[in-house]
């Protein structure tokens, strides 16, 4: 028997059809369901991709956008105030130049200034207070000029004017009279124990008034410093790209003088600033292109930015071309204070290797009174020994000497050049620390740098004006050649 035989049922044609259109649509599901599965591969293979990009390269990826934020952040530094500055000066009573040398404005009228245009706030960073004849127990008569400046600033809190002080420790109740009489008219007043936290002393004294104008220079908050010791200083007006980055150093030293206070390591952000040697603030100062920054010590106080003060010395050396001429009372390659005795040539090398390497003029105008160190002699006359008529090296020292009446022996720490500045043949530099190795380490100071070489035959830039004050005093009776001094040892002999 044969099997039976199973035929596929014949289609009709509509029939057909619709099977024809009906594989094509699975066909064409299948097409694009692959589709759809290749797209979605591919996506996460690339995301995959990525993320395991960012994993590896994310820190550098990071570094590279906040350098490149630091750049445009760094390239802002221009400032459209139109700052005017002025170089002032104390000349102690009997302290004579001859006609027409260079005078400045007195330290006296410009605080005085500041004082009459303060509307909201007055800012003073200072090491002692001692504004009246009470503080030194004497009665002369030069002490109005203090006096007067003590009774301005009591009178700030009854118009309005807020008065901020950081101070250094008196080491003394006694010495604390004219700081208990400011906190008496309403000031407030922060003491910040600098020799705890860094051994060193708050040495710094500048101004900042209504977050606009500066004063910084040598002259303390002392009477002495306006009529019986040598000052040099500079104020600038209506300058508050300046005065706001001077304010980040006061704030510094604001909160160094809360009660138990400690260094931050780093220090916030809000006390960092974009001003420094390598980008210094673009502005025009006395209708002058200029370029401008402030520098500080010691470097633990220094704030993100902040060029170190010797660090800014040892830079404006090396930028010189021509000259180097410098102005200190004290000038040493030591650790004045240090136990046991350390050995500071940082500054020294740099100077002796302008002269020898690039042949750069160097002087140095160092006071000498009754408060010298023995010690600092040898070293100068170190310096001045190096030229001589075979080397052709071009370094000077001379010693500069205040005179001084029997009256005027009677005020204590007085009738001396308390100068701290130099100037180059290209950058003016106004300083309030002495040239030790203790300022730069462990002193609080500050500084301020300016550099107008991008100005074209200019005449009355601070440079030149500070060069023509750096003669004056170079080429006075008050100055002596070094080696021509016999005595050092309690008062100057030539």
């Amino acid at each position: 028997m044969k099997p039976k035989v199973v035929y596929k049922p014949i289609s009709s044609p509509e029939e057909a059809e619709e099977h024809l259109v009906y594989m094509g649509h699975l066909q064409n599901s299948a097409r694009r369901y692959y589709q759809c599965a290749l797209v979605i591969a591919i996506v996460v293979t690339v995301l995959f991709c990525l993320m395991a990009a960012q994993l590896l390269l994310f820190p550098l990826l990071c570094s590279s956008s906040t350098e490149k934020m630091e750049i445009l952040v760094k390239q802002d530094n221009s400032c459209s105030d139109p700052c005017n500055i002025v170089l002032v000066e104390s000349i102690p009573e009997g302290l004579e130049y001859s006609p027409n040398s260079t005078i400045s404005p007195s330290v006296f009228q410009s605080w005085m200034t500041l004082l009459s245009q303060a509307k909201c706030s007055v800012d003073i960073a200072s090491f002692y207070w001692t504004l009246t004849n009470n503080d030194t127990h004497t009665k002369h008569p030069s002490a109005q000029e203090g006096e007067q400046i003590l009774q301005e600033m009591i009178k700030l809190k009854q118009r309005g004017i807020s008065l901020r002080v950081a101070v250094n420790p008196s080491g003394s109740p006694t010495k604390d009279a004219d700081i208990n009489a400011l906190r008496a008219s309403g000031a407030d007043v922060r003491v910040v124990d600098l020799p705890q936290l860094t051994n060193g002393v708050l040495h710094t004294k500048f101004w900042v008034v209504d977050g606009k104008h500066i004063y910084i220079g040598s002259a303390n908050m002392d009477w002495r410093s306006l009529t019986q010791v040598k000052e040099l200083g500079s104020t600038v007006y209506n300058c508050t790209c300046l005065a706001q980055d001077l304010e980040k150093i006061f704030e510094a030293y604001w909160v160094l003088g809360e009660a138990n206070a400690t260094i931050p390591s780093p220090w916030p952000d809000t006390f960092s600033t974009i001003y420094n040697k390598e980008t210094p603030m673009e502005v025009s100062l006395n209708s002058t292109e200029s370029h401008v920054y402030l520098s500080s010590s010691p470097p633990p106080l220094s704030a993100k930015g902040r060029t170190d003060d010797i660090d800014s010395i040892l830079s404006i050396i090396d930028d010189a071309k021509k000259f180097v001429y410098i102005s200190v009372m004290d000038y040493t390659p030591t650790e004045e204070f240090s136990k046991p005795r350390r050995y500071w040539p940082v500054i020294d090398n740099h100077l002796r290797k302008a002269v020898y390497e690039r042949h750069v003029t160097v002087r140095l105008l160092i006071s000498c009174w009754a408060n010298s160190k023995p010690n600092m002699f040898p070293f100068l006359n170190s310096l001045d020994a190096l030229q001589n008529n075979k080397s052709h090296y071009n370094i000077e020292v001379k010693i500069f000497i205040v005179p001084v009446s029997p009256e005027q022996k009677s005020i204590p720490f007085a009738r001396v050049n308390h100068n701290k500045y130099m100037v180059t043949d290209r950058v003016a530099y106004i300083g309030t620390s002495n040239w030790a190795g203790d300022y730069f380490i462990r002193t609080a100071g500050s500084a301020l740098v300016v550099n107008q070489t991008c100005t074209v035959n200019s005449t009355n830039t601070m440079q030149k004006q500070l060069e023509a004050v750096f003669l004056r005093d170079w080429d006075s009776n008050y100055s002596h050649v070094i080696h021509s001094l016999t005595s050092y040892k309690g008062k100057c002999i030539f």
